[in-house]
């Protein structure tokens, strides 16, 4: 069950994950407007407008990848029933090498490819897992999230509490 459910973890994300970077992807026209005459619709108009394009045209993809990568690890992490770090990793990995892929069918200046590689897949998958684990922590210190998800504690604590009213009540009884 465990296996399954860390799989299925790992598909969602990635599903989740590559819809927001494509959704990013498909806004970013109107958000900054792409150069004048530029056919961004297929590959071969992407390959032609590159030339044209300044910096500000590569801030929504580098965005789109680095959300995307970030959802998708943060989701990872969250349905993974253990190594939570590790499923985030791996959509970083999955992205990354999706990114090397673009790289390769679609030209893009050095820095971009850089900053984007460098920056936007690893960095931002274990930003993900940290996430989580961060309020896995912040969850597992607190004592009432402890009793609730740990039964045998639980067991205990009740058996701890009828124990102390039950000294209470002798007590009571026999003093007054």
């Amino acid at each position: 069950m465990t296996i399954l459910k860390n799989i299925l973890a790992v598909v969602i994300s990635l599903i989740i994950g590559g819809m927001l970077n494509i959704s990013i992807i498909m806004v970013s026209g109107s958000v900054i407007p792409p150069p004048a005459g530029a056919n961004l619709t297929t590959m071969e108009g992407l390959q032609t407008a590159m030339p044209l394009m300044e910096p500000k045209h590569f801030l929504m993809p580098f965005l789109a990848h680095a959300f995307g990568t970030l959802v998708g690890a943060i989701l990872a992490a969250s349905m993974a029933a253990n190594y939570k770090m590790r499923f985030a990793m791996i959509i970083g990995i999955c992205f990354l090498v999706a990114g090397i892929m673009n790289v390769f069918m679609l030209t893009s200046p050095v820095w971009f490819t850089i900053v984007d590689l460098g920056f936007a897949y690893i960095p931002m998958a274990y930003l993900g897992g940290r996430i989580v684990l961060r309020k896995a922590i912040k969850n597992y210190n607190n004592p009432l999230y402890f009793l609730i998800n740990h039964s045998e504690a639980r067991e205990i604590a009740i058996k701890t509490n009828s124990q102390i009213q039950s000294i209470k009540g002798d007590f009571l009884t026999n003093v007054f």
